[in-house]
């Protein structure tokens, strides 16, 4: 996700904070926005020689900073003087939120029940930066680079999706309704009060301010009434409904957690139901055609769109899960890209080592220092308490002290080194690199974290999926499972693919690091230096119109960086390889005009493939397909999608490879 975009986030944050009248919560939102701000600008400024940020986008934060400091000044004028009573009537402070959230979108009308704020402008070009071979480039943001993390705190991640569900909130409760007309009648009669001459005024005071307290406390004891007869009338439905639901998961022996957790989101989606008329009419369109595609996937829509539902609170509760046990990790600094074209030693593996422990003194024991290293990672603090009663993380706290445990053992067996190593390769624990050492903990306890987060998140859309089953049971076949899968994982995979990707990037830094030494070896090699046969690329270039072999299968490719859902990834991948394949069939109709077989086989494809991998100059590609190897399922892998994933993935060794030479040039041009 751009800054620009995080940054509307934060201030949407702030601008419903404010028009709430929370001054307080809204003066730090307002502060932090624009701390964030000035971050991104000066790691944008720190790296203008790459132009990472377009002058627009640089120009819009630096408005919206503008704004939110604007409104930090007025906090801090009225700090001193006491809260307002809310009014029916918008306050200037409500007004002024709305005057930001137009502030950047004039042309956009404000709706005053919702804060709109304006979306940045998509660039038509690829928004991911290209390779660039001068010594010293920087690494582009998504791998974690700078001191201040761009990724949003989890605190904040959680109330953007807070907000997103009280945009269609349920009406207002009899107290609420009982003290918005008080609210009313008070203004009421301060307005009656000083039409009044003064004289009058004195003396009809007294009777007026008692009949309203009486009329406002007759209000409040009807609306507690009603109230409280609403609540008996909820909790009555609520039981019944949990008996429905016990009935319906009657178990013989002891009830388990999960058993009872299952149990409540059934009672909550029975509730949803008798509130909402929706599903029932869903679920009467799929019994008369219950094999109509089109319906399964308008109905898996329709249900992901409602923020109210209880698979909805589910998948933003996950969510947030995953991402508050991804951000400690991400959030840390990468060292900064080698300048020089060679395979990286153990050293640039560290990913999170922080300046204090790449400054270690070296005279401690390895044993401690790799401990004070193990908690760099292994506390993954959680960011929000409040989730504590939606969220019990026992089982986390307890993967937390046993990776720690881990940690140790590992230390310990680092230091057992076989005894049938080379005699000159045996070294004492105080002859250890202290550094190395750490680092080596770091990489392991980096793929345990992201081995416990792939199965976290596979738990979580196979939790979604059988709520939604829950929910309809028409959706219980094979095909509307792979559709209510893929729609799962679309709206699951969006706001959390970005931090997931990091933490991909930093296990897989080092084969990063050997395809980008390749892609400075090979930036200007042609087809044939990669092995290409001459007769599937043109010798002529005329015939390319100064273009490049392959380019349409190559800007596709750049593509696959934009989605954020793995489905979407592999379909990307796809059509590269059906690019691949017609390109090679025209280029080949060049050579062999009347050519009836196949232009290109199975030993053809991987040489075109890398060439094609080399030019998107995207080291990502390499922990994107790790990534699409862990959250493909099994079932794609059979045919097609199977076959393209595999064969890009064979293609990035390949390129991986190139630079240790253990592949010469290949030059075919004669062949």
């Amino acid at each position: 996700m751009k800054p620009l975009q995080n940054a509307m986030k934060m201030a949407k944050v702030a601008i419903q904070l404010d028009a709430g009248n929370r001054q307080k919560e809204a003066y730090c939102e307002y502060l932090r926005s624009i701390n964030f701000i000035s971050h991104a600008l000066l790691e944008d400024a720190e790296s203008r020689n790459e132009e990472e940020m377009v002058a627009v986008e640089v120009e819009k934060m630096l408005r919206l900073a503008e704004q939110c400091l604007e409104r930090v000044k007025s906090f801090v004028g009225k700090r001193d003087e006491p809260p307002t009573p809310p009014s029916s009537t918008t306050t200037p402070t409500n007004s002024a939120a709305l005057s930001l959230a137009t502030a950047l979108a004039p042309s956009v009308a404000v709706n005053p029940g919702k804060i709109v704020l304006p979306q940045p402008q998509e660039k038509i070009i690829d928004s991911w930066p290209k390779y660039n071979p001068r010594p010293g480039h920087r690494r582009v943001l998504s791998e974690g680079g700078g001191d201040v993390s761009l990724f949003l705190p989890p605190e904040v991640f959680q109330r953007l999706q807070t907000v997103e569900s009280q945009d269609t909130r349920m009406e207002l409760t009899p107290i609420e309704e009982a003290s918005r007309l008080n609210q009313k009648l008070k203004a009421n009669c301060e307005a009656r009060l000083a039409r009044l001459p003064p004289a009058q005024a004195r003396t009809q005071k007294t009777s007026l301010t008692l009949s309203l307290q009486r009329q406002m406390m007759e209000n409040l004891i009807i609306a507690k009434a009603r109230q409280g007869a609403l609540q008996r009338k909820m909790e009555e439905r609520r039981l019944r409904l949990q008996e429905q639901a016990n009935r319906r998961f009657a178990a013989s022996g002891t009830i388990t957690g999960e058993e009872q957790e299952q149990r409540v989101l059934y009672t909550n989606i029975l509730e949803y139901e008798q509130d909402h008329d929706w599903p029932k009419l869903w679920k009467a369109k799929l019994k008369k055609n219950p094999d109509d595609a089109t319906l399964v996937t308008g109905l898996v829509s329709c249900l992901l769109s409602c923020p109210d539902h209880p698979v909805i609170k589910l998948l933003k509760r996950l969510q947030y899960r995953v991402y508050n046990r991804l951000y400690p990790i991400v959030s840390k600094r990468l060292p900064a890209s080698p300048a020089l074209p060679m395979k990286p030693s153990r050293s640039t593996q560290s990913l999170l080592i922080s300046d204090s422990h790449q400054n270690v003194s070296k005279s401690g024991t390895g044993h401690s220092q790799s401990s004070d290293a193990s908690l760099n990672i292994s506390s993954s603090h959680d960011h929000n308490t409040n989730e504590a009663e939606l969220d019990s993380d026992g089982p986390h706290t307890l993967d937390r002290e046993n990776l720690f445990e881990d940690m140790e053992q590992f230390l310990t067996q680092m230091d057992r080194a076989p005894s049938h190593r080379d005699p000159d390769m045996i070294f004492e624990p105080s002859q250890l690199d202290q550094e190395s050492l750490v680092q080596d903990l770091e990489m392991h306890a980096l793929k345990k974290h992201l081995k416990a987060i792939v199965k976290d998140i596979h738990i979580a859309i196979d939790q979604l999926l059988s709520l939604c089953l829950l929910s309809f049971e028409c959706l219980n076949t094979a095909s509307s499972k792979d559709l209510c899968v893929a729609s799962i994982e679309e709206v699951f995979f969006t706001p959390i693919w970005s931090p997931l990707l990091t933490l991909f990037r930093k296990v897989h830094r080092e084969r990063e690091l050997s395809f980008e030494s390749s892609m400075r070896l090979y930036q200007d090699a042609s087809p044939g230096d990669v092995g290409v046969a001459s007769k599937l690329y043109p010798q002529d270039p005329v015939v390319l119109h100064g273009s490049y072999p392959y380019e349409s299968a190559v800007q596709e490719l750049r593509l696959l960086c934009r989605d954020c859902c793995p489905q979407k990834k592999l379909e990307c991948i796809v059509r590269t390889l059906r690019l691949i394949c017609a390109c090679a069939e025209d280029y080949c109709c060049l050579h062999e005009a009347d050519s009836k077989t196949a232009a290109i086989g199975a030993d053809d494809l991987l040489p075109i493939l890398s060439y094609v991998a080399l030019h998107c100059e995207l080291p990502q590609l390499v922990s994107e397909c790790a990534a699409l190897e862990e959250f493909i399922h099994e079932g794609y892998l059979i045919g097609e999608e199977g076959y393209c994933l595999t064969s890009m993935q064979s293609a990035l060794q390949y390129v991986e490879s190139l630079h240790t030479g253990g592949f010469q040039l290949h030059n075919t041009k004669s062949a």
